[in-house]
């Protein structure tokens, strides 16, 4: 289980190799009735929490000759690939089919070797075990893995210390390692609610089958959110703490996302946007002395997202 005093020490390695992001509270009204606590993760390094876990997760042992080696359909790939290449080291993406050109052109950017590998994530992963057998290198799980949570964990410990007192904060979730890092740190301090699109579920699916349940990502949200199964140490700690799920509709999450930038002139890829989606939709209406937070975990959005 990641502790409060994990994510401290994460945060002792990494605040000055990622950067501390700001929060915008917006008005009443404008998103929500009430005013919303916006954590605006979309400007970190790479324009994604990841880059927090990443950054922990190669600091955690030597980098062999060989690099790193990950599984992504995008921002995870990104910023593990720009992690290690803080410390000269390679890295390799083995990605889904269906991750887009441009993430993939961003992880390339960053250094990456990626490698397309099948639709499904357990071809994947076959391949991506073989190839570290083959040549050494690490692997980093994009998610269910303690050096990942935790250091994805210090952006929660940030958005204490800007917004204090929260009692309810919104995650997007795809496999978990965000959610978990978040969860860890409040502890029973504030009510944590995972949101995810209905063809996204993999949360709400475990709830409603128990540890191993598999969804088969699509939709707007599925290159960022589209992990087809919640994590094992990502479900021990998101079960524990009794984690909320809320889903929301596609339709929803672009309208988040149009309601950010017409907002703020905030872009949020639709990841980001759906945790938002539950404010802005009316699916969850929040009393009127609620403090709300939103974490905005990245903003790799399509170049021509805002476009019909």
């Amino acid at each position: 289980m990641i502790s409060p005093d994990d994510i401290s020490a994460a945060y002792a390695h990494v605040k000055d190799r990622v950067r501390a992001t700001p929060v915008l509270t917006v008005e009443a009204h404008a998103l929500a009735p009430i005013p919303v606590a916006l954590k605006l993760e979309q400007t970190q390094h790479t324009g994604s929490f990841k880059t927090r876990g990443a950054m922990n997760a190669c600091l955690a042992a030597p980098l062999p000759e060989a690099g790193v080696v990950t599984a992504s359909g995008g921002n995870a790939g990104a910023a593990i690939a720009y992690a290690a290449g803080q410390f000269g080291a390679a890295c390799t993406v083995f990605s889904p089919d269906i991750t887009t050109d441009t993430k993939v052109a961003r992880m390339e950017g960053y250094g990456a070797t990626v490698i397309r590998a099948g639709r499904y994530m357990s071809e994947i992963a076959e391949k991506l075990i073989a190839f570290s057998n083959e040549t050494g290198a690490r692997i980093i799980h994009p998610y269910d893995d303690a050096h990942m949570i935790a250091g994805n964990g210090t952006a929660a410990l940030e958005f204490d210390a800007q917004s204090p007192d929260l009692d309810t904060l919104f995650i997007a979730v795809g496999g978990g390692g965000l959610i978990s890092g978040i969860a860890a740190w409040y502890q029973t301090r504030a009510k944590v609610i995972a949101v995810e699109t209905e063809h996204t579920a993999a949360y709400a699916a475990t709830l409603a089958q128990g540890p191993g349940a598999e969804v088969t990502p699509s939709g707007v949200a599925a290159s960022s959110l589209g992990a087809s199964q919640i994590g094992k140490l990502n479900w021990e700690i998101m079960s524990s703490l009794n984690v909320g799920s809320l889903l929301v509709t596609d339709d929803d999450v672009v309208d988040a996302q149009r309601r950010l930038w017409e907002t703020a002139r905030l872009i949020g890829e639709p990841g980001a946007a759906t945790a938002l989606a539950p404010l802005t939709s009316g699916k969850y209406v929040p009393a009127p002395d609620e403090k709300v937070g939103v974490l905005i975990c990245g903003g790799n959005a399509e170049p021509n997202w805002f476009l019909d």
